[in-house]
């Protein structure tokens, strides 16, 4: 509990009156930006020499309508896009399956088909734009789709830049939109890493997503250090799968919360470079710089904004995103204020991307590479950020690693009992949360709210007729016994899953295939 004379951050890290030169690490670990342990940033010069990629994270509906969203947002000055996909295709069914009743294009666009990838990306160069796919346990599938329509376009692979999530890891910790098991899933993971060092040389082949951990009620350092965990587990898979570390870890990625405890999260993300860095280097004896480089992507957090006084959460996202930039972040996606609500409404995804532009063009923070540096208070939040995660690290490592953690139900364990001790300090009062808990006020009018026609299944399942109708299904069925071969054998599936859904086969042909080869998991 805070009190005048007993502060301590979200995470419980108490907080002292003052701070002074005491507090100033002496070990190191203060090297220039752009130098390791990288605790300053992973650039010298940072924001000066190229702001952060602001790629506003955006899909609903069908692929018309995602389109146009894309098309809105990039002609207000976003630079990249960032596709949020429906549920169903999250977790592997057709929009024509009766498990997607309900939820064709709920939570982001649906895409079932090569034919639903080149309406999405219509009009759109993807040799000339930035794409991140927020997408799990079928991010093979929507990879290969990517190559696809890239091909379609007349583009070789090689010149594709963006960034898979493709991290299984933190679905069975958090979200729950797994499909197989814990093995299969991580061949999957290499198979993509393997595949894109040979094929798409530009692509980051996975965003190791502490956002969801935090989502899901786990505090500032259990999201860093479950994420690190996980990081360590998929990089041991690939040292496994016959690749060597500077060969795929410049391509790793990081995904993390925004929450509004300001100093705290600068903190984390300064201290999520050093240990990564610290990692890569002492135990996996990586020895290029860039191996060692974590770079990463902020989004503000969805679950601090609340449905009560929506404005509020303006304040709430500008903060959280002036944090992340602060703290060294290469891309950022800022809330729709609107987003407690629902999808968010154009007006709500503009005036969020003008945030920042705004903390990009007034506020001055882009002048210098990390200038909260040598603050007593930021430092010591560092450092200490780095004990509590090395300390998690240590624990799951005597576990036998992630996978033993998760197997377990500690992962899970810590992130309940955190979640729940934050529900009771926010119901007594002994945690603010602004128009919630205190200043309180009656709202007359109602906020507009986007809503997506129910009817876009029919649409969906219409096109997915007619794909069926007109592709060649000798070619489609040899395709996918190429996958069942392959998942039998010990080869990179990749090529044959870029095969097939260049031949027309869906995602839910292609993952229901692979469910009847290795199962489905089960917590």
């Amino acid at each position: 509990m805070n009190t005048p004379n007993n502060r301590t951050t979200p995470s419980n890290i108490p907080i002292k009156t003052h701070y002074g030169a005491d507090d100033r690490p002496t070990d190191g670990n203060l090297a220039a930006p752009g130098e390791y342990p990288f605790t300053r940033g992973i650039y010298p010069d940072m924001y000066r020499g190229r702001l952060w990629t602001m790629r506003q994270y955006a899909g609903f509906g069908s692929a018309e309508e995602s389109n146009r969203r894309y098309r809105y947002l990039m002609d207000n000055g976003t630079t990249g896009l960032s596709v949020a996909f429906d549920l169903p295709t999250q977790i592997g069914y057709d929009s024509d399956d009766p498990m997607a009743e309900g939820e064709v294009g709920k939570t982001g666009v649906a895409i079932d088909s090569i034919a639903d990838m080149e309406v999405l990306f219509r009009d759109i160069p993807l040799d000339r734009v930035s794409t991140s796919m927020t997408i799990n346990a079928t991010a093979f599938v929507l990879l290969a789709l990517y190559v696809a329509v890239g091909k379609r376009q007349g583009l070789a692979p090689a010149v594709l830049s963006g960034t898979v999530q493709n991290d299984i890891l933190k679905e069975y910790i958090a979200r729950g939109t797994h499909i197989y098991p814990a093995k299969p899933s991580l061949r999957l993971i290499t198979d993509i890493f393997a595949y894109c060092d040979r094929e798409l040389p530009k692509f980051n082949t996975i965003s190791i997503s502490g956002y969801h951990i935090r989502e899901a009620g786990a505090s500032a350092v259990q999201e860093l250090a479950f994420t690190l965990c996980n990081a360590i587990c998929y990089t041991q898979a690939a040292l496994d799968a016959g690749l060597k570390i500077d060969q795929f870890a410049p391509r790793l990625s990081f995904f993390f919360n925004g929450h509004s405890n300001f100093f705290e999260e600068v903190a984390k993300f300064r201290a999520a470079r050093r240990i990564w860095a610290k990692i890569v280097k002492e135990r996996f004896r990586a020895e290029h710089p860039r191996s060692m480089m974590l770079r990463f992507h902020t989004q503000t957090g969805g679950s601090t904004l609340t449905a009560q006084q929506v404005e509020n959460n303006v304040a709430r996202v500008a903060f959280q995103a002036l944090a992340a930039v602060l703290g060294g972040t290469q891309s950022l996606h800022t809330n729709g204020m609107d987003e407690a609500l629902g999808l968010p409404t154009e007006h709500a995804a503009r005036v969020a991307l003008r945030t920042q532009q705004i903390i990009a063009q007034e506020t001055g923070v882009t002048d210098t590479a990390d200038p909260l540096a040598g603050s007593y208070f930021v430092e010591a939040l560092t450092d200490e950020f780095e004990a509590r995660v090395m300390d998690y690290i240590e624990r799951v490592d005597e576990m036998g690693g992630s996978i033993e953690a998760i197997e377990s139900g500690f992962f899970q364990k810590e992130i309940r009992s955190t979640a729940y001790e934050t529900q009771i300090a926010i119901d007594r009062r002994e945690r603010i949360v602004v128009g919630v808990n205190d200043y309180v006020q009656e709202e007359a009018v109602e906020p507009e709210i986007f809503r997506v026609d129910d009817a876009i299944r029919e649409s969906q399942v219409a096109r997915l007729t007619a794909l069926k109708a007109r592709r060649d299904g000798q070619a489609a069925h040899e395709a996918l016994e190429e996958i069942r071969r392959s998942a039998r054998g010990t080869e990179n599936m990749m090529p044959a899953v870029v095969e097939a859904v260049e031949r027309n086969v869906t995602l839910g042909e292609i993952a229901h295939a692979l469910r009847e080869e290795w199962g489905t998991y089960r917590e």
